[in-house]
C-alpha cells in the first residue's frame, strides 16, 4: 500500500529535523495522498520542497525513499548542468564547435555545430526522436556498435540554429564533449562536480556500447536526490551554502531560447536542455522551469513559490504519464495558493 515515509534519516539540512513536522496536516500531502487511487500502477514518488524544507513526500506502488528511478530524458537537464561546470572551469565555451572539443568528429556535420545550438536542439542534424526513420534517431544511436562513428555519419538537414527538433543525439554529443574537454569519464565528472556537493551517494547510469555514460538520459536517482538538484537550480547554483554551479549558467540554462508551445502542449520554451511553461492557477500566472523525462519524470522548479516538485514515474511510452505529472503539479500549486 502506498505510504508516507516514516522517517527522514541521515539527510542533509535540506531535509532537516523539522521536515517531518512540516508535512503534518499539509494540504500538499493531501494532494499526494489522493493519488493512492491512481489506476495505472506506475506512479513511483513525489517529493515537494518549499523554502528548502521537505513539506510533502509520498511513495507509491511499493516504492520507497531509497528506490532508484530511471528519469530518462530528465537526465539531459543534468547533462546541461555538467556542461556549465565545464564552462566554469574554462574547459568549454558555448560559442565553440563540437569538433573543437571532440576532435574525433571534427570533420563531420556534427563537428561543425556550435555548442549553443547543440544545447538548444537546433543542431541542424538529421536527428528527430519522433521519426523512427530519422538517421540520428535515439534507437539507432542506442544500437550503434561504434557510437563515435555513428555521430560522424549523421548528416545535416537544416542550417544550425534555424530549426528545433527534439532528439537525444545532441544531449549524447554534449556528454561526449564534456568528457573529451575535461579528460574525465562523464560519470566521474558528475560525481565530483555535482553529486558529491549535493550529498548524492547512490545512482546508476546507463552506458553506450563503447562504455560512455549516456548524456541523453538513463540516469537513475532517488526522488529526494532529484529534488536536491531542483533546489540547487532554484537557488541559482548554491546548495547548503556552497556554490555548485555558477549562477550565470543557471540563468543561461533556464532562459527561454526556443519557443516550443506550438509543438509541445507541456512547454512554452526551451533553454539549455531545460523547459519552461507558465501555469495559470486561479487566475495567477506562475512560471515553472523543469527537467522532463519519458513516462512523466519531472524536476519542477517554481521560483515565485520557492518550491521544487520532483516526480518519478515509470509510465514509459504512455501519454498519460506526462499529463498526470502536470496534473499533480497544478494540484500542488492550487493547494499552495489556498494555503
Amino acid at each position: 500500500m502506498p505510504r508516507l515515509a516514516s522517517t527522514l534519516l541521515l539527510m542533509l539540512p535540506l531535509f532537516g529535523p523539522c521536515a517531518a513536522l512540516a508535512q503534518s496536516a499539509s494540504p500538499l500531502s493531501a494532494v499526494l495522498q489522493s493519488y493512492d487511487s491512481d489506476a495505472h500502477g506506475d506512479l513511483s514518488a513525489v517529493v515537494v520542497l518549499r523554502d528548502g524544507a521537505l513539506v510533502a513526500e509520498r511513495y507509491y506502488n511499493g516504492e520507497t525513499a531509497d528506490t532508484l528511478h530511471d528519469i530518462r530524458s530528465a537526465g539531459k537537464s543534468i547533462t546541461a548542468l555538467l556542461v556549465g561546470a565545464a564552462v566554469a572551469r574554462g574547459r568549454l565555451q558555448t560559442s565553440g564547435t563540437v569538433g573543437q572539443y571532440w576532435p574525433e568528429v571534427a570533420n563531420s556535420p556534427a563537428g561543425k555545430v556550435v555548442l549553443d545550438d547543440v544545447l538548444t536542439m537546433r543542431s541542424g542534424l538529421a536527428a528527430f526522436d519522433e521519426d523512427a526513420n530519422s538517421p540520428g534517431n535515439e534507437d539507432k544511436l542506442d544500437e550503434a556498435p561504434d557510437p563515435t562513428a555513428f555521430v560522424r555519419g549523421v548528416p545535416s538537414n537544416a542550417t544550425p540554429g534555424s530549426v528545433y527538433r527534439y532528439n537525444s543525439l545532441t544531449a549524447y554529443i554534449a556528454g561526449r564533449v564534456v568528457e573529451s574537454a575535461s579528460g574525465a569519464d562523464l560519470e566521474t565528472f558528475a560525481e565530483k562536480k555535482l553529486f558529491a556537493p549535493l550529498g548524492i551517494t547512490r545512482w546508476r547510469w546507463g552506458r553506450d556500447s563503447a562504455g560512455h555514460p549516456k548524456g541523453q538520459g538513463n540516469l537513475s536517482l532517488r526522488a529526494r536526490d532529484t529534488a536536491k538538484i531542483g533546489q540547487m537550480v532554484l537557488d541559482e547554483g548554491v546548495f547548503d551554502g556552497r556554490r555548485v554551479i555558477e549562477s550565470s549558467w543557471i540563468k543561461a540554462a533556464l532562459a527561454p531560447r526556443v519557443a516550443t508551445g506550438e509543438a509541445d502542449r507541456y512547454a512554452d520554451h526551451y533553454g539549455y536542455f531545460w523547459y519552461a511553461k507558465t501555469q495559470e492557477i486561479a487566475g495567477e500566472k506562475i512560471p515553472v522551469f523543469f527537467a522532463s523525462g519519458n513516462g512523466g519524470n519531472k524536476i519542477y522548479v517554481i521560483p515565485t513559490r520557492h518550491m521544487v516538485v520532483s516526480i518519478a514515474s515509470s509510465a514509459y511510452g504512455k501519454g498519460y504519464g506526462q499529463r498526470r505529472s502536470e496534473d499533480i503539479l497544478k494540484a500542488l500549486l492550487q493547494a499552495e495558493k489556498a494555503r
